[in-house]
């Protein structure tokens, strides 16, 4: 006989079992990282005869072998400026070579170097996501790469026999983000002067925000005291929205492990911040040895269009607008002096300056609104929307309640014909 009651728990069968799996697989993997949930699959191919398109303002999930290059295709114009970004996700290790990581390249049709960039895991010891990003830009300072045409994507391990390293296949998240061009034309030079002095970190309550998983999950944060636990092995992601001639401040605070425990960590946190086509700006090391440690990222420019032109590539990736990401990890290494248990981690951003006009593009990018702050995003950023908290679950919840009174309508009309047609 079906009843009310089993009809409710089969209608919610698909919820509550789906909520168990995340909880579980999270709990076994505290390093996992967290694919964006429409990225779509695609093969890097040995050979760039064979190479599949990557389309702009899409993400897609690929496989990165143990050794040699996977290429994909770029169909470029001759006045979009675009970028592409590849995120390592190796599977969480206590050893790392401190030189392997990922490495990105464009070419152009014959093969000529566009633009190369590589990204390690560095001191920290631990296998972690790690991203890397190349451009084809347009810039009339520039003689390579700016015809319209047929490009290449390269990306291969830095070290793909280095010792401690990973043997097998990593996963890989792609994004290629379009940059249209500027209504007037010209090269302004990149400001000569700009606030480097460190300022005082922000103080303040700190508010119980939890990082996110990836790119895609992070969890927004603005200007503020942010707090939250980091257990060793595993990697947070926040994103914090800068608008144009705003600068961003960030210190990373390891609080004490209350467990009288002695030893030290010379790289237990690694702390990177990202542009907004995840490019790595600069990153920072904290040293821990169970004691409340704190460090701040170097002094930033100011976001401004003008910053490409400088001659380094740190003040260069300040060059658009859009979602910051502060990413960080925390050594596997931690684990031997001071056990598996989180670590109290504290993030102080500040943002200094007003925020200006942007450069005046002449289009869209793709995707669009990448390069601007909108207002719900800061929203988003004062407000909390907590990649942790259970919102989709809550939603979720509401669909499967949905779909269970839909059921139950079902089957109170075939209860209902059922005893019209016993009816003589």
């Amino acid at each position: 006989m079906v009843t009310l009651a089993s009809v409710t728990v089969l209608a919610l069968a698909g919820v509550l079992p789906g909520r168990a799996a995340v909880a579980d697989e999270t709990a076994d993997d505290t390093g996992a990282y967290a694919f964006a949930e429409d990225a779509r699959r695609i093969d890097g191919t040995a050979s760039t005869a064979d190479a599949m398109e990557l389309k702009p303002g899409r993400t897609y999930r690929s496989t990165l072998p143990a050794s040699g290059a996977v290429h994909y295709r770029l169909e470029l114009d001759a006045t979009t400026s675009t970028y592409v970004s590849a995120t390592a996700a190796p599977p969480a290790g206590r050893t790392a070579s401190v030189i392997d990581g990922v490495k990105v390249s464009v070419q152009d049709g014959e093969g000529r170097s566009c633009d190369v960039d590589t990204a390690s895991f560095g001191t920290a010891g631990s296998r972690h996501p790690v991203a890397a990003w190349a451009m084809r830009e347009i810039s009339p300072g520039r003689s390579l790469c700016q015809e319209a045409g047929t490009y290449y994507l390269s990306v291969e391990r830095v070290d793909p026999d280095g010792e401690g390293s990973s043997p097998g296949p990593w996963e890989m998240e792609l994004t290629a983000v379009a940059e249209p061009p500027v209504e007037q034309a010209g090269a302004p030079s990149a400001p000569k002067e700009w606030n480097s002095a460190p300022p005082q970190p922000f103080t303040g309550k700190p508010e119980r925000r939890s990082g996110g998983a990836g790119f895609s999950r992070a969890t927004p944060v603005g200007q503020g005291v942010w707090r939250d636990d980091i257990r060793p092995g595993q990697t947070l992601f926040y994103k914090v929205p800068v608008d144009w001639g705003r600068q961003l401040h960030a210190t990373a605070e390891l609080g004490g492990s209350g467990k009288g425990v002695r030893g030290y960590t010379a790289a237990a946190l690694d702390l990177d911040l990202y542009n907004p086509v995840r490019g790595r700006v600069v990153d920072v090391g904290v040293g821990y040895d169970g004691s409340r440690k704190a460090e701040s990222l170097a002094p930033l420019p100011p976001v401004l269009y003008a910053n490409r032109h400088a001659g380094g590539r740190q003040t260069g990736a300040m060059r658009f607008a859009g979602s910051y990401y502060l990413v960080a990890h925390l050594s596997a290494a931690v684990a031997d002096d001071f056990g598996d248990g989180p670590v109290p981690l504290t993030l102080r951003v500040r943002l200094d300056g007003a925020a200006q006009d942007g450069p005046g593009y002449a289009g869209e990018s793709v995707p669009p609104d990448v390069f601007t702050v909108t207002e719900e995003d800061r929203e988003a950023a004062a407000g909390g929307e907590d990649a942790g908290d259970d919102t989709t679950f809550r939603a979720l919840a509401v669909g499967g309640i949905g779909t269970g009174t839909a059921l139950l309508a079902g089957l109170g009309v075939w209860t209902l014909a059922a005893r019209r047609r016993a009816v003589p």
